[in-house]
């Protein structure tokens, strides 16, 4: 991309002024020969494989349309993708599971809405979760980012069930995390984006058939 724009800029104004197809392929063939020989991402194949995006992380397909790898270090991207992706996954188990499956035998816990259910418990309840949070962060992410630099991102030493028992096991293991975090952090901000136009849970919103939003009032 960036060389088909500066093609642009090396021409002379007024054969840029003045420039067709057929005059550009005579012309200035270098230009196009450096254009195509570029690598292509794989995800966003009219764009350039950003340089530091080989292929050797898991699930690494060369999307960084906004240069993300080129402004910050790859691995701390990477340790917040994976943490991300875990966090969501949890959360959107956690957003259909009370209300398909079962919440605790109280009022207050009843709500479909995971939104509601906020202001039903109260505020005393989600400062005792978010402190729990903040605990957690404070024992592991500093150690991680500060001291280890985020070295084998989302590495915590935790495989109680040898998952990852060799690299070919390590390697497909970590690309099927990394594409069912990235599809959990979708889910979880579709299903929020949802629940604030249906006023519903996720699980009434399709057994009711409301697919096009608009404030639906019990």
């Amino acid at each position: 991309m960036f060389a088909f724009v500066s093609g642009f800029a090396g021409l002379p104004a007024t054969r840029a002024s003045s420039f067709n197809g057929a005059q550009f392929s005579q012309t200035h063939s270098p230009v196009r020969t450096a254009r195509f020989s570029m690598a292509a991402s794989k995800s966003v194949p009219f764009l350039p494989q950003p340089a530091k995006l080989d292929g050797t992380l898991p699930g690494d397909v060369g999307f960084d349309p906004l240069g993300f790898s080129d402004m910050f270090d790859l691995n701390f991207l990477r340790e917040a993708e994976v943490k991300h992706g875990r966090i969501c996954m949890l959360a959107i188990v956690g957003w259909v599971f009370p209300e398909a499956v079962y919440h605790l035998p109280n009022e207050m816990y009843s709500a479909t809405n995971p939104l509601d259910a906020i202001g039903k418990v109260g505020w005393l309840p989600v400062i005792q979760i978010l402190l729990f949070i903040a605990a957690c962060e404070a024992a592991t992410g500093y150690k991680k980012v500060y001291e280890q630099k985020c070295e084998d991102p989302g590495n915590f030493g935790f495989d109680p069930l040898n998952l990852a028992g060799t690299p070919e096991k390590k390697k497909r293991r970590q690309t099927a995390e990394i594409k069912n975090g990235r599809l959990a952090m979708v889910a979880i901000g579709g299903a929020i984006h949802h629940a604030l136009l249906t006023n519903m849970g996720l699980v009434e919103q399709i057994q009711s058939g409301r697919w096009f939003g608009g404030y639906y009032v019990h």
